[in-house]
């Protein structure tokens, strides 16, 4: 398998060359997050705990029809 210029290169520099260069690069990247506001985080919070409680309780609905399902039609 033939070595390409950035296999060369990651050896030349060295591992802990490498580690630096990933560590800035995320530190780069993470600069770059446009974070939500303080009021934009609450409504998704919000958003999120309402769906999943809605899902909560049409998945235990669901799961309380079927038992009583399967409980009248095996019932002895």
């Amino acid at each position: 398998m033939a070595k390409t210029a950035s296999d060369a290169q990651v050896e030349k520099t060295g591992v802990f060359a490498s580690i630096v260069r990933f560590v800035r690069q995320i530190v780069s990247e993470m600069k770059k997050v446009v974070w939500p506001s303080r009021s934009e985080l609450w409504t998704y919070a919000t958003v999120v705990l309402v769906f999943v409680i809605i899902t909560m309780i049409f998945i235990g609905v669901f799961d309380l029809g079927i038992n009583w399902l399967v409980g009248h039609v095996f019932a002895k």
